[in-house]
């Protein structure tokens, strides 16, 4: 009898916690974003920080009015020169995606969260110079600010995103809090070469 009550008090927690997070999920707007539970929690972490507006431009609040779709994806599968990449965004028939690279299924959520941060600015066909270092800049900001929440964030951890999102704030801090670094990087980098130095909403003035 006792071991009957256990298993159902157990089935009623797990359904009750399986229904908590999809009324999170569906109160918030992410379901029509994803249903991925760590991508969910990325995203509630990016309120407070730099990357609120990044997490509202997911939700609905960017150049096409509609929420953009999170997948984990092969990013080879859509061309070679992005296979190696952490994320992309891409726009198809009208909807933004942001693609993430499979291996960073497990990264963790606060280098996901500042990844996110990043692929949220880009919401049209054209990109530029000025556009990936306002994207890497925010990336590399939400990063510290998530540090500074968490101290113990990202050491000790050879997560590839993580390392990612530490060299990134590092640039970010050695130029001062500016920007400065991460735009000669972006300017040597073979990926950005045939980017032009403006693009629609992103000036370098």
């Amino acid at each position: 009898m006792k071991k009957t009550k256990l298993l159902y008090l157990s089935l009623a927690l797990a359904l009750f916690f399986g229904a908590s997070q999809k009324t999170i999920a569906s109160m918030s707007g992410y379901e029509k974003v994803t249903n991925n539970q760590r991508v969910i929690e990325a995203l509630e972490m990016l309120k407070g920080t730099a990357g609120e507006f990044s997490r509202k431009a997911i939700l609905g609040q960017n150049l096409t009015g509609k929420p953009m779709k999170i997948l984990f994806r092969n990013l080879g599968e859509l061309s070679r020169k992005h296979a190696a990449g952490d994320a992309l965004g891409w726009k198809e028939n009208g909807q933004l995606y942001i693609f993430i690279n499979q291996k960073h299924k497990n990264a963790p959520i606060p280098a996901l969260a500042s990844l996110l941060s990043h692929e949220a600015l880009h919401q049209d066909r054209y990109n530029s110079i000025s556009e990936e270092t306002y994207a890497w800049s925010l990336e590399a900001y939400v990063w510290l600010q998530l540090k500074e929440k968490y101290p113990n964030l990202g050491k000790g951890n050879y997560h590839p995103l993580v390392q990612r999102e530490n060299i990134l704030g590092d640039m970010y801090k050695k130029a001062n809090y500016t920007s400065d670094l991460i735009r000669q990087q972006i300017r040597m980098n073979p990926a950005y070469s045939d980017l032009p130095p403006n693009s629609p909403g992103f000036v370098n003035k």
